[in-house]
């Protein structure tokens, strides 16, 4: 792969993540779901879920926020550093983004549980 399109793939990536995120801040559910393929996979500390209509229905009931502290890019990988405000508590967390064809793949994230056990 080039340099440049590297560049490209990364940039669309960070794009599509981001957009992601700020649609999760925002309660744009339907926005952050186009950013998501129909099979996608989360797994984090407090278990799992499988397809991205099932991932933003839970979102839309926990409304998380996302406070990005750093991005970081590896072609189509995205890490992101972030406070994740619950509610009650926020957490500092570790979310890796994994994209196929411009759309969010699956993704991973993983903090400290203690505060909100």
């Amino acid at each position: 792969m080039s340099t440049s399109d590297k560049l490209l793939t990364e940039h669309n990536a960070k794009v599509v993540v981001l957009d992601f995120i700020n649609a999760l801040n925002t309660e744009n559910f339907e926005m952050a779901r186009a950013q998501l393929h129909d099979d996608m996979s989360f797994k984090g500390v407090m278990g799992e879920r499988n397809g991205a209509d099932i991932y933003i229905e839970d979102m839309k009931k926990m409304k998380f926020k996302y406070d990005v502290k750093k991005v970081f890019l590896n072609f189509e990988d995205v890490c992101l550093w972030y406070d994740i405000n619950m509610g009650k508590s926020t957490i500092y967390a570790c979310g890796w983004y994994q994209l196929a064809n411009e759309k969010i793949k699956s993704f991973q994230v993983i903090f400290d549980p203690r505060p909100i056990l």
